[in-house]
């Protein structure tokens, strides 16, 4: 199964991690991790190319994908980084309703500390 996890503070978006395999189909053959894989790879190469922002990266062949968002304190970067990250939830959102056997999706609130 492959778990995603999109982190929020409040209503801003500051990360995203998906780790596993779905378990769908063979190596290879499987469009839903091929699916899953698409989007956060989109997303990662289009914070930079879109937005200027070069995301803190974790990536391995084990199924693994997780990236955090800088700061920034340029409102159009801050700004079009959340719209992709909206879209890159909305696609996450749609495989795990069509799939709910291969793919969860969970939201991580960070909490303020003082």
């Amino acid at each position: 199964m492959i778990r995603t996890v999109f982190c929020r503070e409040g209503e801003r978006y500051t990360g995203f991690r998906a780790s596993g395999h779905s378990g769908y189909a063979e190596h290879g053959s499987d469009i839903v991790c091929a699916a899953v894989s698409v989007l956060g790879c989109t997303c990662v190469n289009s914070l930079e190319s879109v937005c200027g922002l070069i995301p803190e990266i974790t990536a391995n062949d084990d199924g693994l994908l997780a990236f955090t968002i800088p700061d920034t304190p340029d409102e159009a970067q801050a700004h079009d980084a959340q719209v992709l990250m909206a879209a890159l939830h909305q696609g996450i959102a749609d495989i795990a309703r069509q799939y709910p056997r291969y793919v969860t999706l969970s939201i991580q609130e960070r909490r303020d500390k003082s």
